[in-house]
C-alpha cells in the first residue's frame, strides 16, 4: 500500500489537525500560521507543528512571503485527495461554527491580501471582546 495514503488519514485524524484541514477546505483560501493561531485559540508550537504534518501528508503547501507562511490546499489532487476533502466537507459546519467565525473576522485584518497583525494581537483581543 502507498504510504500517502496512511500518512494522509493519520494526518487528519488528530483534532486539531482535523479542525486546521477542514477550516483550509472551508475557507478554500491561504492562511498563515498567525492567523490561525487566533482562530483556533492554540499556541505557536502546536499550529506550526499541525501545518507541517499536514504539508509532510501531501494536504497543504507553504509558500514564504516575507515573514509569513502561508498555507493552502493542495492544487494537484489525486482522486484519494479529492474524496478526503469530500468526506472532509461532509462534515457538518455547525461542528465548526466559532473557528469559521473568527476565521472571516481575523482574514478580514489582512492589507491587500497580506497578513499584517501578528498572533494574539490587541486588534485581534479587541475584535474578540466586541463578539
Amino acid at each position: 500500500m502507498d504510504e500517502r495514503y496512511v500518512e494522509a488519514l493519520k494526518a487528519i485524524a488528530e483534532p486539531n489537525r482535523l479542525r486546521l484541514f477542514w477550516l483550509l477546505v472551508q475557507i478554500d483560501e491561504r492562511i498563515c500560521v498567525a492567523e490561525a493561531m487566533d482562530v483556533l485559540g492554540e499556541p505557536h508550537y502546536n499550529v506550526s507543528r499541525n501545518l507541517k504534518i499536514l504539508q509532510r501528508a501531501g494536504l497543504v503547501t507553504a509558500k514564504k512571503e516575507g515573514k509569513w507562511v502561508f498555507y493552502t490546499l493542495i492544487s494537484k489532487k489525486l482522486p484519494f485527495h479529492t474524496k478526503l476533502i469530500e468526506a472532509v466537507q461532509s462534515i457538518p459546519k455547525q461542528e465548526f461554527q466559532d473557528e469559521i467565525k473568527k476565521c472571516h473576522l481575523r482574514l478580514a485584518l489582512r492589507e491587500d491580501g497580506q497578513c499584517v497583525v501578528g498572533p494574539a494581537s490587541q486588534e485581534w483581543a479587541d475584535i474578540c471582546s466586541i463578539e
